[in-house]
């Protein structure tokens, strides 16, 4: 079973930035996509940002100039640099990490950015 645990939340001023990891309990090296989720209180939880194993990105409209998704295969990891952080990108961000037809999910970090 492939585990998956996010750091790097927390509180931050409008502008400021965060960055955001995971650590994946197996390796990465052949996982097909890795992206990051957010979600707000009764909204549905919406792609953030996709890394496919050829080093393909895209990422949600409202993040574009601003996020950026990466990982480490030595570290088994995979980031999300957060920078010009707004009011409206408060969420919790889960990570997730898909193996062919399986995909695993960690149990989510609280980013609050204040005004």
């Amino acid at each position: 079973q492939v585990q998956l645990v996010e750091s790097g939340g927390g509180l931050v001023q409008a502008g400021g930035s965060l960055r955001l990891s995971c650590a994946v309990s197996g390796s990465i090296f052949s996982a097909d996509t890795m992206a990051w989720y957010r979600q707000v209180p009764g909204k549905q939880r919406g792609v953030v940002a996709a890394l496919t194993n050829d080093s393909i990105t895209a990422c949600a409209d409202s993040v574009k100039g601003r996020f950026t998704i990466s990982r480490d295969n030595e570290k088994n990891a995979v980031y999300l640099q957060k920078n010009s952080l707004k009011p409206e990108d408060t969420a919790i961000y889960y990570c997730t990490v898909q193996f062919r037809q399986h995909i695993y999910w960690g149990q989510g970090t609280q980013v609050t950015v204040s005004s």
